[in-house]
C-alpha cells in the first residue's frame, strides 16, 4: 500500500489565524510533517478581535498553555459576558452572561418561574440570576468553581487580550515545534493542470512554495480559496447591513472592568474591549446610512481616555464562503468570511475550523466526502451565528432609519422559528450543534425585550414549588458570593500582572 500521508502544509498569512494554525497543527502532528508560515511584514493584520468566548480556554489548554503567563503576555483580561447599551431602546442596558442563570430548582427550568413573576408584577432582571452579572458589574473576578453544588460553577469566562500579542506567543511556541516561517509576499499562486490543485505558491523575488495541503490565512483578500480557486461568496448585508468599521485604542478611564460593552449609535454600534494597558474600541456602521467621518466622529467622541493613534477604517461584506475547502486550500479566518465582532465569534471561528481540520485531516488523495463534511459543518455554524446576531438587530425598538430596516426586515426561517417558540411559549429551541445554546438565546431574547405571551403550563402545576422564596434566595447567595470575590484588578496583580510597556 502507497504511503499517501500529507508530507507538507503551507499556511499562507500570519496574524491571530495563522499561527493559531500553525500552533495547534505543530501540537497534532508532533513533526511528522512539515509546516510552513509565508507572511510578510508589509502586509497589516486587522488587529481587532480581541474579545473571546469560554470555548478559547480549550484551544489554549489543548496546546498546554499556561493560563496565567498567556493572560500576562498578551496584556490579557478576563470577560464574564458582553453589556448591550441601547440595543432595545436608547437608555436600555441588559448583560449577556457565560454560564448560566443560577441553578434550576425544579423540573422546570428557572426562567419559567421567572417569567410568571414577571407577569405578576416583579420587574426583577433576568441577568440579577446570573453570577457573571453580578460578578461583572462590581468589577469581580474569580474562577468558577468545579463543584456543581455550589453556584460558583454556574461562571464562566472568555479573555480579552492583544490579537498582535497573541500572534506573537503563538508564533514562539509554533516555532518551537518546528514551524518554518518564511518572510515574503505571495505573488503568484500556481496551479497543477490536470486536476486545478495548488501546487505552490511564488514570493516576491521569485522563491516558491510547494505544498500537499495549503491553508490560506490571508485575511479578506482570499488570495488561495478565493483569487486562485474562486470558492465563491455568498454576501449576508441583506441581513446584517453594517459593512464598514473604524477601530482605535485609548488611554483607559476609571472602569477596568470584566466584560465587553457593545453599545449601539444611529447608524451602527461601538465596542470597548478593556485590556491591561489600552482600551480597544471601534464603531461598525452601515455606510447606506452615515458616512465615514461622521461614524470616527462618533467612535471619537465616545471614548474613555485619549487615542492611541490615528483611527483605522475598515471595509467588509458580511457573509461566507461558498465552499470553506476547495481542491487542496482550506480557507481560515477572514477568508473563510466574516461575521462582525457582535458576539466575539471571529476568534472562536478560526479554533473551530482548525478542530474541524484535525478531524477530518485529508491525505493526499482528499477524498471529496471529507471536504463536504467539512463544508458543510462549517456553513451550518456560520449560519446559526448569523441568526443570532440578526437577532439582536432584528428585536430593536429604536427610532432610526437603519434600526427601522433592520427590524421590518424578512429573516431566516430557523430565527423566525425561535422567535415563534420563545414569543408564544417562552420555549428556547437551540439546535445540538449551534455555538450559542438554549441560554445565549434566553439572554439576547429577554434583553431585547422579547415577552413571551405564556410561560411552561407545568409551572403552574407545580404547587409544592414556592418558586418567589426560591428566587428571592438565589439572588441572596448570588450576591453574597459575588461579594466575597476578589476584584479583577486585584486578581490579575496576583497572578497574570503584564510587564509594564516601556
Amino acid at each position: 500500500m502507497s504511503d499517501r500521508r500529507i508530507r507538507s502544509v503551507v499556511i499562507v498569512g500570519g496574524g491571530t489565524a495563522g499561527w493559531m494554525v500553525a500552533a495547534a497543527l505543530a501540537q497534532a502532528l508532533q513533526g511528522s510533517c512539515r509546516i510552513e508560515l509565508v507572511e510578510s511584514e508589509q502586509i497589516g493584520t486587522i488587529g481587532v478581535g480581541e474579545a473571546t468566548i469560554p470555548p478559547i480556554k480549550l484551544f489554549n489548554q489543548t496546546l498546554g498553555i499556561d493560563e496565567n503567563a498567556f493572560i500576562a503576555a498578551t496584556q490579557g483580561t478576563f470577560k464574564l459576558g458582553i453589556e448591550f447599551v441601547g440595543w432595545a431602546h436608547r437608555g436600555h442596558r441588559y448583560f449577556h452572561p457565560f454560564g448560566t442563570y443560577g441553578a434550576d430548582f425544579d423540573k422546570v427550568p428557572l426562567h419559567h418561574y421567572w417569567l410568571r413573576e414577571r407577569m405578576r408584577g416583579d420587574r426583577t432582571p433576568l441577568q440579577d440570576y446570573s453570577l457573571a452579572w453580578v460578578a461583572a458589574r462590581d468589577g469581580k473576578f474569580s474562577p468558577p468553581s468545579s463543584d456543581r453544588r455550589q453556584v460558583l460553577s454556574t461562571l464562566d469566562y472568555a479573555y480579552q487580550f492583544d490579537a498582535g500579542l497573541y500572534a506573537a506567543f503563538l508564533r514562539k511556541y509554533a516555532e518551537a515545534r518546528g514551524v518554518r516561517r518564511t518572510e515574503g509576499r505571495v505573488v503568484a499562486v500556481e496551479l497543477r493542470p490536470e486536476d486545478g490543485f495548488i501546487e505552490r505558491v511564488r514570493l516576491e523575488g521569485g522563491a516558491a512554495l510547494e505544498g500537499d495541503l495549503f491553508i490560506d490565512c490571508s485575511g479578506f483578500r482570499g488570495l488561495l480559496i478565493e483569487e486562485a480557486l474562486h470558492a465563491g461568496y455568498d454576501d449576508w448585508r441583506h441581513w446584517l447591513p453594517c459593512d464598514r468599521a473604524v477601530a482605535v485604542a485609548c488611554e483607559h478611564g476609571s472602569e477596568f472592568v470584566p466584560y465587553t460593552r457593545s453599545t449601539a449609535h444611529e447608524a451602527g454600534w461601538q465596542w470597548r474591549i478593556p485590556l491591561q494597558h489600552r482600551v480597544g474600541n471601534g464603531h461598525v456602521y452601515c455606510s447606506a446610512f452615515t458616512d465615514d467621518d461622521t461614524a470616527t466622529r462618533v467612535l471619537l467622541d465616545h471614548l474613555d481616555g485619549q487615542p492611541l493613534g490615528t483611527p483605522r477604517a475598515l471595509r467588509f461584506t458580511t457573509g461566507r464562503r461558498r465552499q470553506f475547502w476547495h481542491r487542496n486550500c482550506v480557507a481560515v479566518g477572514l477568508a473563510a468570511g466574516f461575521l462582525e465582532p457582535l458576539e466575539s465569534t471571529s476568534i472562536h471561528l478560526i479554533q473551530t475550523a482548525i478542530t474541524r481540520l484535525l478531524a477530518l485531516f485529508p491525505d493526499r488523495d482528499f477524498d471529496p466526502l471529507t471536504r463536504t463534511e467539512f463544508n458543510r459543518l462549517t456553513a451550518l455554524e456560520y449560519e446559526r451565528i448569523r441568526d443570532f446576531l440578526i437577532l439582536h438587530y432584528h428585536a430593536n425598538q429604536r427610532d432610526e432609519p437603519m434600526w427601522r430596516h433592520v427590524a421590518r426586515m424578512e429573516i431566516p426561517e430557523p430565527l423566525a422559528y425561535k422567535l415563534a417558540h420563545f414569543r408564544g411559549h417562552g420555549r428556547l429551541a437551540a439546535e445540538p450543534l449551534e455555538l450559542f445554546q438554549n441560554s445565549n438565546w434566553l439572554a439576547v431574547m429577554a434583553g431585547q425585550e422579547i415577552h413571551p405571551e405564556r410561560y411552561d403550563p407545568l409551572v403552574d402545576l407545580r404547587t409544592q414549588v414556592d418558586a418567589p422564596a426560591r428566587l428571592a434566595s438565589l439572588r441572596q447567595v448570588i450576591a453574597e458570593v459575588a461579594a466575597a470575590m476578589p476584584s479583577q484588578r486585584d486578581y490579575i496583580d496576583r497572578h497574570c500582572r503584564a510587564p509594564a510597556i516601556g
